[in-house]
């Protein structure tokens, strides 16, 4: 049976999977790159172009639970300042270009969480951003319809559902702070 790219990266992705380290993160960034420059004539990829689904999964591991997602977005779609709890999670452009911001989570004296906006990066066709655990970030597609693939190191439904550790923040008054309840310790 003939690989291809989307076999043959997560391939390389379990085979040296391990404690979250550097070597990890920059390896995995790597093949989500080589995905995000795959040839679109592959017939995954092509499938991906012709249906434009919303979200997919397209790899599972079944050993090590990391989780592989390609999603289609419009342009102007904004996904507002989150973190992805306890996982970290690689974003890589393959079609369209989509700004992601960073922002520093700061506690005011009297306790109120707001969010500073770090920077905006403008990632292209080809290229991927890392966000590790606590890292807190924005999505907004400028140009689309966008393919992106989302490689996460665990289960983010579970993260979010079950483990209540994913945090998404809400603007008030044009201040983006934590979610009512939110206590500044966690």
């Amino acid at each position: 049976m003939t690989k291809n790219t989307l076999d043959e990266a997560m391939t390389a992705v379990s085979s040296m999977w391990g404690p979250l380290t550097t070597d990890l993160v920059e390896a995995s960034r790597k093949q989500l790159e080589r995905l995000a420059n795959a040839s679109p004539d592959e017939p995954w990829l092509a499938a991906l172009h012709e249906y434009q689904p919303a979200s997919r999964e397209l790899y599972r591991d079944p050993k090590h639970g990391f989780v592989l997602l390609a999603h289609v977005e419009q342009a102007g779609l904004y996904r507002p300042p989150h973190d992805h709890g306890r996982g970290w999670v690689i974003y890589a452009v393959q079609a369209g270009q989509s700004e992601m911001g960073t922002y520093g989570r700061v506690e005011d004296p009297d306790g109120d969480i707001r969010l500073v906006k770090r920077n905006a990066t403008l990632v292209r066709p080809g290229q991927a951003q890392v966000y590790l655990p606590g890292d807190i970030h924005d999505t907004l597609c400028v140009q689309g319809p966008a393919l992106l693939f989302r490689f996460t190191e665990r289960d983010l439904k579970v993260e979010d559902n079950v483990a209540h550790k994913v945090t998404r923040y809400v603007q008030q008054n044009g201040v983006w702070t934590a979610p009512n309840g939110l206590l500044a310790a966690q």
